[in-house]
């Protein structure tokens, strides 16, 4: 027999990953603030526009703040395809912000610029970063904080349906 978790494999993988580790931490006295504020600060940092960087980032915030390691990393790995789609986004930001010439790349370019010569790569696309980084800095903290309040309310809700 189907039940309604298990009709459908993406709804049973959001259930076990997300859902239910959410909910335990919940039982287990973790506040629907904390949650929240993991949650949001997951995708915010999830969506830093270097590949790579956002684990370290999720892993040095969460110490930081003493979040649930497990829930930030599940979130910045959840988000990982919008922060592709974001990067070009955060870039023509920060060239914007900083009055520069639009420089004109693909991701799958610079996949294959970084592959063939990394050295080069970070000579010619190094301000690029710099560019991202700085359009993800106005834009993060919004979203971190819309995010928050966004969550909070649904959180504060989970927790009160499933009080031991």
């Amino acid at each position: 027999m189907t039940t309604p978790e298990t009709s459908s494999p993406a709804k049973s993988f959001w259930r076990r990953r997300v859902l239910d580790v959410i909910l335990a931490q919940l039982k287990q006295g973790i506040t629907p603030q904390k949650i929240s504020l993991t949650l949001a600060l997951g995708m915010a940092l999830g969506i830093f526009p270097i590949l790579g960087a956002t684990t370290l980032l999720c892993f040095l915030f969460g110490l930081w703040l003493k979040l649930n390691q497990p829930i930030i990393q599940v979130v910045n790995y959840l988000i990982y395809p919008l922060q592709l789609v974001l990067i070009l986004v955060f870039v023509r930001i920060g060239e914007f912000m900083v009055r520069a010439t639009p420089v004109s790349f693909s991701i799958p370019e610079l996949f294959r610029k970084f592959h063939e010569s990394p050295r080069e790569f970070f000579r010619q696309f190094g301000m690029t970063g710099v560019h991202g980084i700085i359009g993800w800095l106005l834009v993060a903290p919004f979203v971190a904080a819309g995010l928050y309040f966004l969550f909070l309310p649904l959180m504060k809700k989970l927790a009160r349906g499933h009080q031991p």
